[in-house]
């Protein structure tokens, strides 16, 4: 019998711790506790709820508390609310506050709104009080007379609370930067003005406006460093001589193919002729033969044609020989 109830106390032990954890796990005692010394409102009701409904409550009571002592006016259920939509709490809490002290005007619907956007509104109202300074990557421009430059520059932004839901960050000032550099080089006669006065360049970003839409506000560009590179003009010239030159050899080259093709031809048309020739030679014999059989030429004629023809090949060789002669023998 004692053994009996020996079990059942340490059963009813056991069991009364467990429910003893389950009540502390729901009710956070400790939390009410916290709350009530810090002046903060918070009901063991609400406490519950935030367990039900799986919420931290120490996240929100800690947070809660936070901003009740930097003075501002929050409730449980706007905690709530922001984290069960995502956001990050304590940091939005300690956003607040420090906009609060340096006198920033950021609502707690901006808060909730610009750390639900993805950015770290903490670190924006940071920015807001201590400008950033942005180095931009090498910039490299022409100027009028075809000199390379090569640019760098540094700017200073400070954070646009309003504009920082739905406003563009950071690689869209360097962009608008860069092009802006790149612009004022290229409108610069030559190389050596923006040399002298490297200040005109940041007159000119700074007059185009690049913050607009931004998620920032550029308070100064400074050109930090500018270092000459290739002369590209005269490299371009010399491509495009290049390939002038080029050009000119093909075309040359086509004329000589085209002339070769020309003399081929002239010499096959003079093959051509010269069998039409002999071809006509062949014909003769036949002529004279027809000529003896009609009566049109008689035998004297035809010796006569002969000693005609015997006398011209004479003169002919005789002529030849003499020029070959004269060409050859040289005075003494």
């Amino acid at each position: 019998m004692e053994v009996t109830n020996s079990a059942f106390i340490l059963f009813a032990a056991f069991a009364g711790l467990i429910l003893l954890f389950v009540f502390l796990y729901f009710v956070p005692v400790n939390l009410w506790i916290t709350a009530i010394f810090a002046n903060v409102k918070v009901s063991i009701g609400e406490l519950i709820g935030m367990r039900i409904r799986k919420v931290p409550p120490s996240v929100i009571v800690n947070s809660l508390i936070t901003a009740t002592k930097a003075g501002l006016q929050l409730t449980t259920n706007d905690l709530e609310t922001h984290y069960l939509a995502g956001g990050n709490v304590p940091n939005v809490i300690r956003a607040l506050i420090s906009a609060d002290k340096a006198n920033i005007n950021l609502s707690f619907k901006q808060a909730t709104a610009i750390d639900l956007a993805g950015r770290d509104v903490f670190e924006a109202v940071q920015i807001s009080v201590n400008p950033k300074v942005i180095n931009t990557p090498n910039v490299a421009a022409v100027a009028a007379d075809g000199i390379q430059l090569i640019a760098k520059a540094r700017v200073t932004v400070r954070a646009n609370i309003a504009q920082l839901v739905g406003g563009a960050g950071e690689d869209t000032i360097l962009a608008r930067v860069g092009e802006g550099i790149v612009t004022s080089i290229g409108s610069s006669p030559n190389h050596k003005s923006v040399l002298e006065n490297p200040d005109k360049i940041s007159k000119l970003v700074l007059s185009r406006g690049l913050d607009a839409g931004t998620a920032f506000e550029i308070l100064s560009i400074d050109i930090a460093d500018i270092d000459v590179g290739t002369n590209i003009g005269a490299k371009l010239q010399i491509d495009q001589a290049s390939a002038d030159l080029k050009v000119a050899e093909a075309k040359a080259e086509e004329r000589r193919a085209m002339a070769v093709a020309l003399e081929q031809e002239m010499k096959a048309k003079t093959v051509e002729m010269r069998a039409k020739v002999i071809e006509a030679e062949a014909d003769v014999p036949k002529a004279l033969a027809d000529a003896f059989r009609s009566g049109k030429l008689g035998v004297m004629d035809y010796y006569k044609m002969e000693n005609i023809q015997a006398d011209t090949s004479m003169r002919s060789s005789i002529a030849g020989g003499e020029s070959g002669s004269s060409s050859g023998s040289k005075p003494k």
